[in-house]
């Protein structure tokens, strides 16, 4: 079997090449393998030679250190499916990893925003008074961006590497390449097609990039994190709010108004439905709430 880095080189490869893996799963399985050859220091001379013991004790040093249980188990699901790699490309006769039990992962429930708090939001880009070296259209594009991501659900890297050319204003839809370039067709609310067509116009956007910087290159996800950092802060909401938390909110109130979960599910780009299923256990909670703080009798006295 080649050497170490040779192998890892080459499990990098086949996820990129063969399984269209993107950037941001490439660069943390990259660092799993790193993490764990960085742990058994000179212990570590080939990635054949271990067995279960090794990556036990490596999941009681992660476990001693108070790591985090869902970055626990991407380190090993990044082990795991390089091991299969070398049982299937490089005939590793076993898996050492086959035997090796994980905590179970926590069911932690997506924040979300309320209405009132999505409402404030959207309103900010045209409130707050314009920088003097940004264009006249850059509110536009903040508030496109905003109705976007709460209208469609969208991954923060499907926004930013949206075209013009994948929206269709005249069927108020949008083509998405979600992971594992996986084309999806999302309808576009009338809130964030305005905004959208709106921006497009003052800024002259026709075709290329959607979402552009004032040098009018397109946005990096960097950026946009930053733009909602800004607005964060002449906002009243108490919690960070992040692209994945829009995506968290759209999915939640389209549940607490009656939309079908499969429908939800289609409209994230999920591939399972136990995927989207953790957003009913919000809208679950929520109704409870709304139960015990309306209902006279929902409590003992």
């Amino acid at each position: 079997m080649p050497e170490a880095d040779v192998i890892e080189d080459a499990f990098l490869e086949f996820l990129a090449t063969e399984k269209n893996a993107s950037p941001h799963t490439l660069n943390n399985y990259e660092r799993s393998l790193r993490f764990f050859r960085t742990s058994m220091g000179e212990q570590f001379a080939n990635w054949e030679d271990l067995g279960p013991e090794h990556f036990r004790a490596y999941l009681f040093e992660l476990m001693k250190a108070e790591t985090a249980r869902s970055t626990i188990r991407l380190r090993f699901a990044a082990l795991r499916s390089f091991y299969k790699f070398l049982c299937h490309r490089h005939g590793l006769p076993k898996n050492p990893l086959a035997e090796v039990q994980l905590p179970k992962a926590e069911k932690k429930l997506p924040v979300t925003l309320s209405l009132k708090q999505i409402e404030h939001l959207l309103e900010l880009p045209l409130q707050l008074p314009l920088s003097q070296q940004a264009p006249d259209w850059m509110p536009l594009r903040d508030v496109a961006i905003l109705e976007l991501f709460y209208s469609t659900g969208l991954r923060l890297s499907e926004l930013t590497s949206l075209n013009a050319e994948q929206v269709d204003s005249t069927t108020t839809t949008l083509r998405v390449l979600g992971k594992g370039s996986k084309e999806r067709l999302v309808p576009i609310g009338s809130y964030a097609s305005k905004a959208i067509q709106h921006y497009r116009h003052k800024a002259g956007v026709h075709e290329g990039a959607l979402f552009i910087s004032k040098l009018r290159s397109r946005l990096t996800p960097r950026a946009i994190d930053q733009l909602l950092k800004k607005y964060l802060k002449h906002s009243e909401i108490p919690i960070n709010v992040t692209p994945h938390k829009l995506r968290h909110s759209f999915a939640t109130h389209l549940l607490d108004n009656g939309a079908d979960l499969r429908a939800v599910q289609s409209l994230l780009g999920h591939a399972s439905l136990s995927t989207t299923q953790i957003y009913t256990a919000v809208s679950k909670t929520r109704l409870k709430e709304a139960y015990r703080k309306a209902h006279p009798r929902a409590t003992g006295a």
